[in-house]
């Protein structure tokens, strides 16, 4: 086996100790890995850079591994104290292009890198100490805290991948050669693709608890479909075989593109694939860290928008409609060429076997090349949730905020897959520009393309919320959003830029917007500021509400029934954390925290801090039922509903008046009243106290 790779460890097994050290071993393996990958860039300056302009520079991603384990363990609180607040801020959140991505350079500033080094060996001991430590049942569960930790072995080996295409990305004068990373040295003449027919099946997708290995959120849950038969390339697309389209001028051809692929071809200015290199009339080939004569045989690397516009040049020139597969198709050719679970490295190029693609006629799987590894292999099918999708609560925007019909997935892996990245059953879906080592095969099949059409949102809190926020109002209770930024904004001194913090689903963010010039929405939760930023983007909300058992009503709301169509340039959405959140979410004339600080691990935290980001006669208004629950907060964090250790009740208003007292005048408290629907027939009713306090 390759040096530099290993294969996951499995969730079951009879010996505990002997599970901690597959585990650390496969920790230890990642960590050392993910930092080698950063060995190719030339100097430290260099990580300082950025290989596309939308992503972050490369110290980010460096850093972001690292603060992860961290989160993690403080989110789903198996840790209690952080190693550093500041980077696991500012290196909390990547980038996909949300509308809560904060892609601005003025609001970062970024460590040294050897700074970011001695960060990275402390987060090292401490997930070490925790395999060695925490509670450990076999299998491991979802539930298990050690879930936690195979999560975040998972998740650097995602931006191992992910990393390597930016660095292939950057300017070969700011990459050395690695001696680990070996390319393939072969390539012969490409051969010629031709069409393999497979048969009609049945395919039944998805997984239940336990599985053998880790699986993301996604993987979970059911979907079956009766595929029929079809035919698919032999071989993945080739250099050579995309040549014929370049050199064709396919890429000025607008016939060819989707409208999202001219607007791509806009933006990039694109001319040929983004591993190409044109000089003196002769095309050359990127790798990680080289650049070789056109390898004529390898798959070449295109994203989805490329791919297709391929499949539509192909069609017109041969008069029969070609398309990528869908999902249950590639299930289906797995299923013909008898795809196992985990393929190893001596059956496919993955798992750094190579650090480039091989030719395409180099893996055989019974007549179908390179089901699996070498590049990953763009589809047709747009990212969704199987029946039965749950989110996992320690990651849950890993999956959610892919749900949008702008999510395209990608099967099969790489050479630089590792880890859950080359499970079969692993399910991965990127924004059809982005680039991957992705490349693609075509298929003719009579099945029409996925059509796009309205997510209803379907998670149960986050509908719930949607419900709470969009939907009817009952037993004659004022829509509690409306009412909070009403009674909000009457307290405020000034009405230029306020704070909707915990702003769920965002009614509240837009209703703020009446009065002030500029409002932010932050939530912890991706899917609930995803529900604020569709409104304002998309322009409608859609969501289930529940009514009776598993029947369900379809609302959809527009941003024109709630009159916010000339506010949307007012409001902005963040994912952040209220207790740990950017320096740069300040000069505030008003912050509003609805129902949050009983849900906060460490309020104090938030409460200590907040007067430093308003403005001079600031204003703050909590609302809170004070609802305090060891599940959200441990009881040492509490600020009310206990007795101290002379027997003495502690509310929490009175907490708060001690907290606050030096830098802020209680003026106002007042009980709000709010209905949550649960059923058509079962609601929650439940009074808020709401207080307002003045900056001294």
């Amino acid at each position: 086996m390759n040096k530099l790779s290993m294969y996951p460890p499995s969730l079951e097994g009879s010996s505990v100790s002997l599970k901690r050290e597959e585990i650390k071993e496969y920790f230890l393996n990642s960590y050392a890995l993910f930092e080698k990958m950063f060995e190719v860039l030339r100097s430290d300056e260099i990580f300082f850079k950025k290989s596309e302009v939308s992503r972050h520079p490369m110290i980010f991603y460096f850093g972001h591994t690292a603060t992860f384990y961290v989160n993690k363990l403080i989110n789903m609180k198996i840790i209690q104290e952080r190693i550093n607040p500041e980077y696991e801020s500012i290196f909390a959140v990547g980038v996909d292009e949300m509308s809560w991505d904060d892609v601005e350079e003025s609001h970062y500033k970024w460590p040294s890198v050897d700074a970011t080094r001695e960060y990275r060996k402390k987060v090292k001991e401490l997930v070490l100490n925790l395999i060695d430590t925490l509670p450990l049942n076999l299998p491991i569960a979802w539930e298990s805290p050690m879930w936690i930790i195979l999560m975040g072995i998972e998740h650097e080996r995602i931006h191992l991948e992910t990393s390597s295409v930016l660095h292939r990305q950057m300017p070969l004068e700011d990459i050395i050669q690695v001696a680990d990373f070996k390319v393939c040295d072969y390539a012969d003449a490409a051969p010629l693709n031709e069409l393999v027919s497979i048969p009609k099946t049945s395919v039944k997708l998805g997984k239940s608890h336990p599985d053998f290995y880790y699986g993301w959120d996604n993987e979970y849950g059911s979907y079956a479909e009766d595929v029929a038969a079809f035919k698919t390339s032999k071989y993945l697309v080739s250099n050579a075989e995309y040549m014929e389209f370049v050199l064709d001028a396919g890429y000025t051809k607008e016939q060819y593109w989707s409208e999202e692929g001219k607007e791509f071809l806009k933006e990039s200015c694109a001319k040929h694939p983004v591993f190409w290199t044109l000089q003196d009339g002769v095309y050359s080939y990127r790798t990680l860290t080289s650049l070789i004569e056109m390898p004529l045989s390898f798959p070449v690397d295109v994203n989805a928008l490329e791919a297709e516009a391929f499949c539509k040049y192909k069609s017109e020139k041969e008069g029969i409609e070609y398309i990528l597969p869908s999902e249950a198709e590639y299930e289906a050719l797995c299923l013909f060429t008898k795809v196992d679970a985990l393929v190893k490295n001596q059956d496919a190029n993955l798992n750094f076997h190579y650090v480039s693609s091989t030719p395409v006629n180099t893996y055989d799987f019974n007549g179908v090349f390179d089901v699996v590894g070498n590049v990953w292999q763009h589809s047709r099918t747009l990212m969704h949730p199987f029946d039965g999708f749950k989110v996992h609560p320690g990651y849950d925007d890993f999956t959610v905020p892919t749900f949008d019909n702008k999510h395209a997935m990608i099967f099969g892996s790489s050479w630089a897959s590792s880890g859950n990245l080359i499970m079969k059953k692993s399910r991965y879906a990127f924004r059809k520009h982005f680039y991957q080592h992705a490349g693609f095969r075509y298929a003719i099949t009579n099945k029409n393309k996925e059509e796009t059409m309205d997510i209803y949102e379907t998670d149960e809190l986050v509908a719930q919320y949607c419900e709470f926020q969009y939907g009817d109002t009952h037993f004659g209770v004022e829509n509690f959003a409306i009412a909070c930024a009403r009674i909000a904004s009457g307290f405020a001194n000034n009405s230029k830029k306020a704070l909707d913090l915990g702003c769920a689903t965002g009614r509240a963010t837009f209703e703020l917007a009446k009065t002030f010039d500029e409002v932010e929405g932050i939530d912890f939760s991706a899917r609930f500021v995803q529900v604020g930023a569709k409104l304002r983007n998309d322009g409608y909300v859609a969501f289930s509400s529940k009514e009776e058992g598993e029947r369900v009503t379809q609302k959809r709301v527009s941003i024109e029934d709630l009159g916010y169509e000339n506010l949307k340039d007012k409001v902005t959405f963040w994912q952040g954390d209220a207790c740990n959140m950017k320096a740069n979410f300040n000069t505030y004339d008003l912050i509003m925290a609805t129902n949050l600080i009983d849900r906060l691990y460490q309020p104090r935290l938030f409460l200590d801090t907040v007067h430093e980001r308003l403005n001079e006669d600031g204003i703050l208004v909590i609302t809170s039922p004070y609802t305090w629950q060891e599940s959200s907060t441990d009881k040492e964090f509490w600020l009310g509903g206990y007795k101290d250790e002379n027997g003495k009740d502690v509310k929490t208003l009175e907490s708060l008046k001690t907290l606050l007292s030096d830098r802020f005048e209680l003026v106002h408290v007042q009980d709000l009243d709010f209905v949550i629907k649960e059923t058509a027939r079962k609601y929650q009713h439940t009074i808020s106290e709401l207080s307002v306090w003045k900056k001294k």
